[in-house]
């Protein structure tokens, strides 16, 4: 398990320096924008090319990121449900999640856009717009993203199984972030939906 931990830890480091270095894309992607929208008014120019690097670029930011997010914990949950559950169920959901959900289908798209991205990449495959950029750039983001998402995945798993049976401690129980507000406001809306009849709503419902 040691030897796991230390692979886990590795994949962890390689998939946030990714996730940080793609996350800068966010502004790169503004200032196209940004700088499209100036040039258009200005001097009444367009480029589809301008319009799709703004949709390869939240493309990259959103397949790259993807495995970053998993490490934060920060994936959307079923919050209501699952923060009612004890810690143990929850870790056992965990892993029958990763291990029959999330790696059979980031495998099964790693497996299928390899060859999609070769046969695009083959012919210089390029945009049906007039000025548009090539596609292949853009088609080779999707098995790069889930190539790391598959590598996060296993990486989720083994400290899943760790945490399970008592060889780490979670390094997410008790912190905040997103995932802690939506846990406390799943339990709000919960007591306030227990309440006996003609008892007032808590303070804080009160719009």
């Amino acid at each position: 398990m040691t030897a796991l931990l230390a692979l886990s830890r590795g994949i962890d480091a390689v998939n946030t320096r990714i996730g940080k270095a793609a996350a800068w894309l966010i502004l790169v992607s503004i200032l196209v924008s940004a700088l499209n929208a100036i040039i258009r008014k200005l001097f009444d120019m367009s480029s589809n090319s301008w319009l799709e690097l703004q949709w390869v670029l939240f493309a990259a930011v959103f397949l790259l990121c993807a495995s970053w997010t998993l490490i934060d914990n920060e994936h959307i949950r079923i919050d209501i449900v699952n923060s009612r559950l004890p810690k143990r169920t929850r870790d056992g959901i965990d892993i029958f999640g990763h291990l029959f959900f999330l790696l059979p289908f980031s495998i099964l798209l790693l497996w299928t856009s390899w060859p999609f991205f070769l046969a695009s990449f083959e012919i210089n495959e390029q945009s049906l717009n007039a000025g548009g950029l090539p596609q292949w750039p853009a088609k080779l983001l999707v098995p790069v993203g889930f190539f790391f998402l598959t590598l996060q995945g296993i990486s989720e798993l083994i400290k899943r199984i760790a945490i399970f049976t008592g060889k780490m401690e979670d390094p997410h129980e008790g912190a905040g972030g997103s995932h802690a507000a939506l846990a406390a406001e799943a339990e709000r809306l919960l007591a306030d939906a227990e309440l006996p009849d003609g008892a007032s709503v808590a303070p804080a419902a009160k719009k």
